[in-house]
């Protein structure tokens, strides 16, 4: 008599769901102490018990009638209890305690013919190695399996795929698997013409390769995208494509948005979680990125996560950090606006260019201080952008010793195609304005973003100043003294000159000598510091009283004496134009394109 208990967890008899990924234990092995059974006396007869686990599974008994033994099964290494029936079955039933009974409900019984799950085909040819009457209780026994092992499985999030590599093969049935599965991947429309699947191993079964080839179709990639980087077959959907898939779900990557990113970065989906793409996100983390801003800077520069946390990221960091003087706290920004420094050598980029500006005549704390708000311009290409447009500056007659001054004031205009820009705006200069190439140096000098600024935008306080009567000589003189009248509204310029007619009554030469009277506002400057230079009798010029600050006019509001106007540095002449991007313009300039408008925005003196 021969008594066997099979319970969940044997692998050499059936594969089940459990909470970690695949059954343990083999026929013929006690899960507990991992030695062999012993035979056991069962009613009175020699017999073998084998015990396995039994964890919120119905453990079910099979009696059987004959003497066994254990015999190996092929190359698995699993023992399989093999009994050939010597008497027919008895008439009678076995006792209740024996018999096999489903937990309720009871679950539909498996049909005939129907196809069994693969999980469940060693149980099957294990109890068929008993013989007909084991046979005879095949089908409810696996119905009751299947049911179970559904029911106790919840879904993934990701549907895993049924087969995961395939079998083993020898080398020539490697061989002629290879040529099938290139075959296949061509008829499906994915190409490899460089040959880079013949370099790794591709799965024996076809039904794996289709599962894979339908998985990142519906992800949302193209076979065109899979003839790119054909490597993305070569990658285990339930080791690797799933695992790092819901990872960037998880840092906030939405779903529609996976597809783009696998296309900017495909070798994202070779990597381990927790040994590469965990400890870049630990890094970002570090550098004081926002946990919100991970999937933008996730998204903007998808190779971050190919980078080395202690190589090419903390070498840039500590350059930028300990040499040229940036904060520690605006580094979290920066890699926000501008993420792709991080992948930047220090010896043949980041270190190149900033020894570049510097030999210009800029300070290096102002350009960390460029940095830290326009980390940018760390992309523009040094020897193919920066340099010649120096040159540019230089050859259209900006002194070199006003560079710094120019790069300080609009860092853009280092990466803008500037030969073709500086060209077209000093013949518009030249021909509308009447001013001559010395004057339009002297311009931009002043103010860099003449440069992009659009040719409409400038002829509009040029006519307004015209239609008041003042000349096209004078009016190219105030330009060049003062070029941050052409982007004032037209409505602050009639205030402000109505006011200076009107209450003022001063000569009109004296708006000729100053035109810088129009960037100061009239509410909150002008009229405040005019009543009162006229309220304690002074006759003073408008640079007096308005080129200065408030402790200044005070001081001189206080003094016994006047001092003679001198002269300040150039670049707070007119004072600091702040105003809100609604008052650049006028209010029936509707044709100004948004790069108009965001580099008026951007004008600081």
């Amino acid at each position: 008599m021969l008594t066997v208990t099979l319970g969940e967890g044997w692998d050499g008899l059936y594969r089940s769901q459990s909470p970690r990924g695949r059954a343990t234990g083999s026929l013929g092995r006690s899960p507990c102490s991992g030695k062999a059974c012993r035979p056991a006396r069962t009613g009175g007869k020699r017999g073998l018990t084998l015990q396995g686990r039994a964890t919120g599974v119905h453990t079910s008994k099979i009696r059987v009638q004959s003497p066994c033994r254990m015999v190996p099964i092929g190359d698995q290494s699993i023992r399989r209890a093999r009994a050939s029936l010597v008497d027919g079955p008895k008439k009678d039933q076995p006792p209740e305690s024996l018999r096999l009974a489903p937990p309720p409900p009871p679950p539909p019984p498996c049909a005939p013919g129907a196809p069994l799950p693969p999980a469940m085909l060693p149980l099957a040819r294990a109890l068929r190695s008993f013989g007909p009457v084991a046979a005879a209780r095949e089908g409810p026994l696996l119905a009751w399996l299947s049911s179970a092992r559904s029911a106790s499985s919840a879904p993934p999030e990701y549907e895993m795929p049924s087969v995961t590599w395939g079998v083993i093969q020898g080398r020539k049935e490697r061989l002629v698997s290879r040529v099938l599965a290139l075959d296949f991947l061509r008829s499906a429309g994915v190409s490899d013409p460089a040959g880079e699947l013949e370099a790794v191993e591709l799965p024996s079964s076809l039904e794996v390769l289709q599962e894979r080839l339908d998985f990142l179709l519906r992800l949302g990639l193209s076979t065109d995208d899979l003839s790119n980087y054909p490597l993305l077959l070569a990658c285990s959907l339930r080791k690797n494509v799933i695992p790092v898939l819901s990872y960037l779900e998880k840092l906030g990557v939405t779903r529609a948005r996976l597809a783009a990113f696998v296309r900017a970065y495909p070798a994202c989906l070779h990597a381990s979680v927790a040994v590469d793409l965990a400890p870049i996100v630990k890094a970002l983390r570090g550098l004081d990125v926002d946990r919100q801003d991970i999937p933008r800077v996730l998204e903007r520069f998808p190779d971050v996560l190919g980078l080395k946390p202690d190589g090419t990221i903390s070498t840039s960091v500590a350059y930028l950090v300990g040499i040229v003087g940036v904060a520690p706290r605006d580094i979290g920004p920066m890699v926000t606006h501008f993420p792709f420094f991080l992948g930047m050598r220090v010896g043949t980029t980041i270190k190149p260019f900033c020894d570049y500006i510097t030999s210009l005549g800029l300070p290096m704390r102002i350009l960390a201080r460029i940095l830290e708000k326009r980390p940018y311009i760390l992309g523009y290409d040094l020897e193919e952008t920066v340099k010649p447009n120096v040159e540019a500056l230089l050859s259209f007659g900006i002194q070199k010793e006003a560079l710094p001054l120019v790069i300080a004031q609009y860092p853009p205009i280092l990466g803008l195609p500037l030969k073709a820009k500086l060209a077209a705006q000093q013949y518009f200069f030249n021909l509308k304005l009447q001013i001559d190439p010395d004057g339009f140096a002297r311009a931009v000098e002043k103010l860099p973003q003449l440069v992009s600024l659009n040719q409409n935008v400038i002829l509009k306080p040029v006519e307004f100043l015209r239609a008041r009567g003042i000349s096209n000589e004078d009016v190219a003189r105030m330009v060049v003294r003062c070029p941050q009248i052409l982007l004032l509204r037209i409505e602050l310029m009639k205030n402000s000159l109505y006011f200076f007619k009107s209450e003022m009554k001063r000569p009109i030469s004296e708006l000729l000598d100053y035109p810088e009277y129009f960037t100061y506002s009239l509410e909150s400057r002008i009229k405040p510091r005019y009543m009162r230079v006229t309220s304690k009798g002074i006759k003073c010029s408008l640079d007096w009283f308005l080129n200065c600050s408030d402790l200044r006019f005070e001081e001189r509001m206080r003094g016994d004496y006047i001092e003679g106007d001198a002269l300040g540095p150039s670049f707070t002449m007119g004072g600091k134009l702040q105003m809100p991007g609604s008052q650049l313009v006028s209010d029936d300039d509707n044709e100004d394109t948004d790069d108009e408008v965001l580099y008026r925005r951007t004008v600081m003196l």
